[in-house]
This record gives structure tokens, C-alpha cells and sequence, in this order.
């Protein structure tokens, strides 16, 4: 009777690794980061994951694309260093739809998950999925309202007669002529003038040639 060889494959899954970030945005008013990353923590050990780094922002407001720690994760993320970015709320993460839409589409484009804890909302799954693309709708239709809100108003005003775009800044050419007579560059007067190099060459050409042509 022969012996029978059984093979076992020892090797476990590997654990997938998370980013853990939390945000306040006074410092001393009774927030307190800790409570978030402490939660966070105990949520990811729970569901076996490895902690790769926690990133916390304090005393930033949500509204700001640009934060010290949030730029850092964003690094670390197109460094492929993580699996899953964990949060405790989305509006600890962002208080912008759009930009929030923007970073979600950034990790699916990178292959990390996002999961909000107290939303329950997990793109690991088929319903956090479902959750991000109509968030992507929100945005797109928040974009597209604000565009049009712009293209309205500027229909009003010049429906109104009102002149549109940057108010012209009077130009003293009189001076400019007087300058140029002592032997003053452009550049010079300019920079006496406060005004741009082409901005003096061309008031003072235009000026000569209307004289000319008078």
C-alpha cells in the first residue's frame, strides 16, 4: 500500500493594508482626533486589515483641497503603498462633493478602496460602489449648475447694457509722452506708471497716431 502525499498551501491571504485618516478643524473646542483614529483602528482589527499609517489634519477646515496630511496620504496612494483608505466620515474627508468625487475617482483609477465608517459606505462592495457612482452624478450635476448660473448672469448683464469683463485702468499718455521726451525707457515708465510695458507702448501709439491722423 502506497503512501499517499497531501499537500497543504500554508500560505494565508495577504491582509489587506489601510491609510486611516481623521481630521478636526479647531483645536481645544472639545474636538479631539484621537476619538476618530482610536475608532477607525478598532474597525479596521475588526475586519483583519494591517494599519499602514494614520494621517490626521487638526485646526484645517474640510473645504481646503490642500492639507499637510491629506497631501501626504494622497502620495502615499499614488505610491501604491495601501489597500484602503478608511475614514470616520465623509465630511472629515471633504466637505466638497466635487472634490470628494474627484479623490474617489483618483483611488479606483490607483485600485484603493475608500470605506466611511459611520456611513457604512465601503467600495469594497457592490452597494459602496453603486453609492460612489451616484455620487459622481451629484458632482457632475453641481458642475454643470454652477457653469450654467455663470452663463445666466453674464445673459443679464448684458441684457442690462453692462460692460463686461476687467474695468479699463486710465492711462495718463500725456505723462507717458513727457517721459519718453526726457529719454525714459518703456520699461522705466512702466514701472513709474505701474502699469505693464505693453500697456504704456500701446495707450502712446495710440494716442500718436489718433494726433496724426487728426
Amino acid at each position: 500500500m502506497g503512501l499517499q502525499v497531501v499537500r497543504s498551501d500554508d500560505r494565508a491571504p495577504r491582509k489587506l493594508s489601510v491609510a486611516v485618516y481623521s481630521r478636526i478643524s479647531t483645536v481645544g473646542h472639545g474636538q479631539d482626533s484621537t476619538m476618530q483614529t482610536r475608532e477607525l483602528i478598532e474597525y479596521c482589527e475588526r475586519r483583519g486589515w494591517e494599519i499602514y499609517g494614520c494621517y490626521t489634519d487638526e485646526g484645517v477646515s474640510g473645504k481646503k483641497d490642500s492639507r499637510p496630511q491629506l497631501n501626504r496620504l494622497m502620495a502615499d496612494a499614488h505610491a501604491r503603498r495601501f489597500d484602503v483608505v478608511v475614514v470616520w466620515r465623509f465630511d472629515r474627508f471633504s466637505r466638497s462633493v466635487s472634490h470628494l468625487c474627484r479623490t474617489l475617482e483618483t483611488f479606483r483609477a490607483l485600485r484603493i478602496d475608500f470605506v466611511s465608517m459611520m456611513e457604512q459606505i465601503d467600495t469594497t462592495t457592490p452597494a459602496g460602489t453603486f453609492v460612489f457612482h451616484v455620487l459622481a452624478a451629484v458632482a457632475q450635476s453641481e458642475r454643470e449648475t454652477t457653469v450654467e448660473r455663470v452663463r445666466a448672469g453674464l445673459r443679464n448683464d448684458r441684457a442690462k447694457g453692462k460692460r463686461l469683463g476687467r474695468p479699463t485702468k486710465p492711462v495718463d499718455v500725456a505723462r507717458i509722452n513727457s517721459l519718453r521726451a526726457s529719454g525714459q525707457s518703456w520699461r522705466s515708465i512702466a514701472s513709474m506708471m505701474k502699469l505693464s510695458v505693453g500697456t504704456v507702448y500701446a495707450a502712446a501709439r495710440s494716442h500718436n497716431a489718433n494726433a496724426r491722423c487728426a
